[in-house]
């Protein structure tokens, strides 16, 4: 690695120690249920999942867990 790249690394893992200048806008993960992959999105502060059990109740272990994978950063 040459010392440009180096820099840039050292200072993306400031950037990744201050959680604060992340703001989601959109995301979409497929996620690895344990019986089915599932499709998850956040949108405009919205979640959305392919799973029956979001559909009726609008949120699921998918969303939740995706949550807690990236806590404080919604």
């Amino acid at each position: 690695m040459d010392n440009g790249m180096i820099r840039k690394y050292q200072k993306a893992k400031l950037y990744a120690e201050e959680r604060e200048r992340f703001k989601f806008k959109s995301l979409t993960v497929e996620v690895d249920g344990k019986n089915n992959p599932h499709q998850v999105s956040y949108q405009n502060g919205e979640w959305q999942c392919d799973c029956d059990y979001f559909i009726g109740r609008g949120e699921c272990t998918h969303t939740m867990a995706i949550e807690l994978l990236l806590k404080d950063m919604l």
